[in-house]
């Protein structure tokens, strides 16, 4: 039985996200309504699907005239992420029982995972609590979803606007990072790579190329950088004129040079 007092701590827990979500789901209901989506198949897209970029991606890519098997593969390939956000909370899903286990880690998004970790890092969080938190932020973004698809046809809102919504998503993703020389030139590699790939015409590949490409040069350029990196043992100390060795402390250790072993 859950208790009421968790309810609480998840919905308090759980307003800024909702709020955000309204923000960002409306124009999201828009974009689906204009690749012909009716409300009701908007809902089942968001209560089931719930993922915020692909939910973007797909009616944008959708309207780019992209492929089909790109905008699998990309969606596909952004929501990798959500896989290390479920896998950070093994810990903590020890003790519970599987099922439950499984639907926490199947509704945890970039806002809830930054919550939930926080609260477990504050203590007196549990994964009930973090589930209710899941599940009221996906409410929100469902219901937000819906109002937009039912509102698309009475409020005139340019496609372009609502669009860019996706594209602030992916700012927040990107400033959320550490800025380490690796992801430096993953986010360099991806934005040349997305730019050339427009260039000569491939436009509905182009997320998922420039993506690839980024990963790609940022692997390579850590592994080089990793091989090049001294291994920091076996440094041999400077000796003085007089067969002392010094450290870097400035202490003087006799040498052993010329020392006869038995």
């Amino acid at each position: 039985m859950v208790e009421r007092s968790h309810i609480k701590d998840s919905f308090q827990a759980a307003i800024p996200i909702m709020l955000g979500y309204v923000a960002i789901g409306i124009p999201c209901g828009i974009l689906c309504a204009a690749v012909g989506l009716n409300a009701l198949q908007v809902f089942l897209f968001s209560a089931l699907f719930y993922s915020g970029a692909g939910q973007f991606m797909i009616p944008n890519m959708y309207l780019s005239g992209s492929p089909l098997a790109s905008i699998l593969a990309s969606v596909s390939l952004v929501n990798t992420r959500q896989m290390l956000y479920a896998a950070s909370f093994a810990p903590a899903c020890q003790n519970i029982s599987k099922p439950l286990a499984f639907f926490f880690a199947a509704t945890v998004t970039d806002e809830s995972f930054g919550v939930s970790t926080r609260k477990f890092e504050e203590g007196d969080w549990s994964v009930d609590r973090a589930l209710m938190l899941n599940l009221f932020s996906q409410s929100s973004w469902t219901i937000s979803n819906v109002i937009g698809a039912l509102v698309s046809g009475l409020i005139d809102i340019p496609l372009q606007i609502a669009a860019f919504a996706m594209t602030s998503i992916f700012i927040c993703l990107l400033v959320t990072q550490k800025m380490t020389d690796a992801n430096v030139v993953a986010i360099v590699c991806a934005m040349l790579g997305v730019f050339a790939c427009k260039s000569f015409g491939l436009s509905g590949p182009a997320i998922l190329i420039g993506a690839l490409i980024g990963v790609a040069v940022a692997f390579a350029y850590a592994s080089i950088k990793a091989k090049g990196r001294p291994s920091g043992g076996g440094e041999a100390l400077p000796s003085d004129q007089d067969g002392m060795r010094t450290s870097g402390k400035g202490e003087t250790h006799p040498s052993n040079e010329g020392e006869v072993r038995p």
